[in-house]
């Protein structure tokens, strides 16, 4: 029996975990939306729902970014608050930028035009 793969789809969501001076820097790709918002969750948060004090999200490489993304970063803001800790967002690409100053988001998350800005804060 063979393995059938299905193509990647254009925009797919892959994620690289990084860990710098005790922040964990999540650098994401592709597009989020309700398709892979679980797998968005899964990136920023341990399945254990523990979350890290300091998390940086990367999303320079991110091209959309629709409702269920901006419910995953208000939540995992809000469990990393909880922890004494903080969630920032470094580098969003002009479409992703616009949508989360629409929504407010720049408001009570801190977003950076730059991981390395991310980093220094």
């Amino acid at each position: 029996m063979t393995d059938i793969q299905e193509p990647a789809r254009p925009g797919q969501l892959s994620a690289d975990h990084t860990t710098l001076n005790g922040v964990l820097v999540v650098r994401l790709h592709g597009e989020i939306d309700h398709t892979v918002k679980d797998q968005f969750s899964n990136a920023l948060l341990p399945r254990d729902g523990a979350a890290p004090l300091r998390i940086v999200a990367d999303l320079s490489g991110v091209t959309f970014m629709d409702s269920s993304g901006i419910n995953t970063l208000i939540t995992t803001h809000q469990k990393a608050s909880a922890a004494q800790g903080w969630l920032r967002i470094a580098g969003a690409q002009e479409a992703v930028q616009r949508v989360l100053h629409i929504v407010g988001v720049d408001q009570f998350i801190d977003c950076h035009p730059s991981l390395e800005q991310a980093l220094r804060q």
